[in-house]
């Protein structure tokens, strides 16, 4: 069984918490391998004087769903401590939430995946953190989908946002310990930064080799297999397609009014894609995008996690179901996680290209030769970082 950073900070590194005032950032899989929450845990602890508790998307409690609806500030029933919001109005811990505290605990389980918001609000309480004097422990967390693959555009900075602030590639392939080392030196934020790692997790395993148990991470990631796809899956949000949420697997399953499956998965096959199947169906979500619809389109069957490229799934899905949907597909126009100005889709994929490639009729494969050109040079920075 892999021991998390909570386990073993708890277990053998408790010097980083004593004689401090402690706050923590988590959400609900922040558990210990028992599945008990990080903030009872320290909150009942001897050696932890617990003062403050911060949530990012979704909540603390994992409460919310997706994009700009906001959570307000309020009182842990249980221990009466202040509970602050890092997703809505603030999204950068002001002085005054880290007025009483010493050091910041994070504890956030990630996916895998450049959008995926967790990460930058790690950025931003480092930020915070060095800027207010405080210490940042980041307990260091699997991830689920491996350590190994890379894939996708790195960002360009022209088009960063809250699903993308750095230069990574979609798939990064790092833990959230080895992307805080890499933010605070790389991206200069330059904070008091220690990082409890793991025991026990190689860089080839996924979540379901590490002997814990999943837990989703916010509600639109249930299992290990949602987080599989997510990666490519996402691009959806930028479209005018129902990227599965309102169902019981969101990212998983995708459709539109217009798509007939079997013309979908026609084209799917076409494209032939490495390591997965596509099942066609019917669907109708509950909330979200074309709510109480009937939609057709595909169920995603991962058949060989290490041939599967999500992303280069994900462009091929959107590329397929423009072509069979012509005027009635669309790209969701912003405002987007904050963006006013840029297109969703491209703020996701962190360059436009792609896009306008889409547009014109461009070769997948020759997309796919075009964002890997950016890829050596960001491995090889990568690994400078790596603690597996």
């Amino acid at each position: 069984m892999v021991e998390t950073g909570l386990d073993r900070l708890l277990g053998d590194r408790l010097d980083l918490l004593r004689r401090k005032r402690v706050g923590l950032l988590a959400h609900p899989a922040s558990v210990d391998r028992r599945l008990r929450h990080a903030a009872p845990l320290l909150w009942d602890h001897p050696d932890a004087n617990l003062r403050a508790v911060f949530g990012p998307q979704h909540g603390a409690r994992g409460d919310t769903q997706d994009n700009m609806i906001e959570w307000e500030d309020y009182r842990d029933a249980k221990t009466g401590l202040p509970v602050f919001s890092l997703y809505g109005t603030t999204r950068k811990p002001t002085p005054e939430m880290l007025a009483e505290i010493d050091v910041l605990i994070v504890d956030l389980q990630d996916v895998g995946a450049r959008y995926y918001t967790f990460i930058y609000t790690l950025a931003l309480a480092m930020e915070a953190c060095r800027e207010s004097g405080r210490e940042v422990v980041v307990l260091d967390r699997p991830n689920p989908i491996g350590g190994t693959a890379i894939e996708g555009p790195v960002l360009d900075p022209a088009f960063a946002s809250f699903v993308g602030m750095y230069p990574l590639p979609i798939r990064h392939g790092m833990t959230i310990g080895e992307l805080a080392r890499y933010f605070n030196r790389e991206m200069g934020i330059g904070c008091d930064l220690t990082v409890v790692e793991m025991r026990g997790w190689s860089r080839d395993d996924y979540y379901d080799r590490t002997g814990l148990h999943w837990v989703p991470p916010s509600p639109n990631i249930p299992r290990l297999e949602t987080a599989l796809v997510y990666p490519g899956m996402c691009l959806l949000e930028g479209t005018n397609l129902s990227e599965g949420r309102g169902t019981t697997l969101p990212f998983e399953m995708s459709g539109a009014p217009w798509v007939d499956p079997d013309a979908l998965v026609d084209l799917l096959k076409e494209a032939d894609l490495p390591g997965a199947l596509f099942r066609p169906l019917h669907f109708q979500p509950t909330f979200h995008k074309w709510d109480g619809v009937l939609l057709g389109g595909v169920h995603i069957h991962v058949e060989d996690r290490k041939t599967f490229r999500p992303f280069l799934t994900g462009v091929a899905l959107v590329d397929a179901y423009r072509r069979l949907g012509g005027e009635e597909f669309g790209w969701k126009p912003p405002p987007y996680e904050y963006e006013e100005k840029l297109l969703p889709f491209d703020i996701l994929c962190g360059i436009d290209r792609i896009r306008t490639d889409i547009e014109r009729g461009r070769s997948l494969r020759d997309m796919e030769a075009d964002w890997a050109e950016s890829l050596p040079l960001f491995s090889r920075k990568r690994d400078e970082y790596l603690l597996y």
